[in-house]
């Protein structure tokens, strides 16, 4: 809604486009709130990333999810979009397909840990391979003196009211997991 996933996206393409051979696609999900609704909340006018469908989820080796939180889970922008990828869920034309999560949360509480733990459902429905970052990072993991989102299972941001936007060590995470998500895709499809 106000760009922090998109930001973070964009630093994963960079990483996983780091990747020799490793091509790239971002998408966004179809928003489902009205125009007037989003000019209430301040909203800034939708970027020019492409819209994806379902089936857009089969043509790719891996995917990268991103999404704010709400209340600790995924935003409903993005649940209605999974809750339309029942078709692919029946013939489980996802299953062995890795995945991985990254998000924006408004707090330190706002489910930085919850938001991804509850999102993981719907991988395991469709028999996706959870990719997560695990503490690849490094030392940038155990950050103390900065606010820093993200966790083992993804990187993240803090959003707070709309105008904290990503730091450095935030988006140095999300190009790292990135650069680690699709080295292990490249290999998963060359063992494939």
């Amino acid at each position: 809604m106000y760009g922090h996933v998109a930001k973070l996206a964009e630093e994963i393409k960079k990483g996983a486009a780091s990747v020799e051979g490793v091509e790239v696609k971002l998408w966004q999900v179809p928003e489902t709130l009205p125009e007037d609704v989003l000019g209430k909340m301040g909203a800034p006018p939708k970027n020019d990333i492409p819209i994806i469908s379902p089936n857009d989820l089969v043509e790719a080796d891996g995917v990268l999810l991103g999404f704010p939180t709400r209340f600790g889970m995924m935003a409903a922008q993005f649940k209605a979009f999974m809750d339309a990828t029942g078709g692919l869920w029946r013939t489980q034309q996802l299953a062995g397909k890795p995945a991985g999560i990254f998000y924006s949360t408004g707090s330190q509480g706002g489910g930085q840990e919850t938001t991804p733990l509850t999102a993981i459902t719907q991988l395991v429905h469709h028999g996706m391979l959870f990719v997560p970052i695990g503490y690849t990072f490094g030392a940038g993991m155990f950050e103390m003196e900065k606010v820093k989102g993200g966790s083992p299972y993804g990187s993240g941001t803090f959003a707070g009211d709309g105008s904290r936007q990503p730091s450095e060590l935030e988006l140095e995470q999300a190009f790292h997991q990135g650069k680690y998500f699709a080295g292990i895709a490249k290999k998963l499809k060359a063992a494939a």
